[in-house]
Formats: structure tokens, C-alpha cells, sequence
């Protein structure tokens, strides 16, 4: 999926709040496009507790369990918002949120393991890292 329009970023992300969007389309890219629009539209929502609990819910009513092998993982999200927020910043606040994605999406968190250049894998898929915010253990976060 290729989101090209704000309207589509806006749709995403309403569809993750209220529940609705289909789980075929809550893909990586779905992912950051929902974080940029909730940190520029809805920025209590983009909070460590509020996004733990969107995604919770979301994941709840498309199915998915979130345990302690899937479903919702604290510590790629915060590391996905906090890489989100920082990409966001670097532009103007009226800049078209589909380019920013576009941008974001050209980039090493465009590809869906980025996190393995900053975690080890057993750390990060640890069901610890699931539950809470665990410090990256191969290379800082760049942001």
C-alpha cells in the first residue's frame, strides 16, 4: 500500500482508533502513517499510555492476541513514535503529511526491521521489550 494523499493517512488512522480498518491494511507503512497523523492531528493520543492502549484495542477487535509472543510490543512503538516524532519535526507543521510519510517511508524506518541495527533480536522479540520500554543493546537510537 501506498499512501499518497492525507485523506488516506487521515483514514488509516481514524480506522485504528475507532476499530475499523481492516487488519490486511495495518501494514508498516500503516503504522507510521498513523503515528505521523496522531502526533500532528491528536498528540495526546501519541502519549506511551494512550498508544498502548489504541493499539490494544485495536489489535483486540481485529483478532489479534496481544500476549507475550504477539500483538502489541511497547518497545518498537515508542521507538517507532519517538523515530516518527523526530522525522515530523523536521518539517513545516501546514508540510502535506503524505510526503512526510513518503520521506519517512525512503528511509531506514521504511523497512519494516529497522530496529534490528539498534536491538538484537532476542531482546527486542523478548517478551520484556513486549511489555515495557527496553534500551536498545547494539546502537543508540539515532533521535
Amino acid at each position: 500500500m501506498i499512501l499518497t494523499d492525507d485523506r488516506a493517512i487521515e483514514r488509516i488512522a481514524l480506522g485504528m482508533i475507532e476499530r475499523t480498518l481492516p487488519k490486511r491494511e495495518w501494514t508498516h507503512e500503516a503504522h507510521l502513517a498513523a503515528a505521523l497523523w496522531l502526533l500532528r492531528m491528536r498528540p495526546a493520543l501519541a502519549e506511551p499510555d494512550e498508544i498502548r492502549k489504541l493499539i490494544i484495542r485495536y489489535n483486540e477487535a481485529t483478532g489479534t492476541p496481544n500476549t507475550d509472543e504477539g500483538g502489541y510490543h511497547h518497545s518498537i512503538t515508542l521507538a517507532s513514535m519517538r523515530g516518527a516524532a523526530a522525522h515530523l519535526a523536521a518539517y513545516p507543521p501546514d508540510a502535506p503529511l503524505h510526503m512526510v510519510l513518503a520521506a519517512l517511508m525512503a528511509g531506514p524506518m521504511g523497512k519494516s526491521d529497522w530496529l534490528l541495527a539498534h536491538w538484537h533480536r532476542g531482546t527486542l522479540f523478548d517478551a520484556v521489550a513486549r511489555r515495557e520500554w527496553v534500551e536498545p543493546d547494539c546502537s543508540p537510537l539515532p533521535f
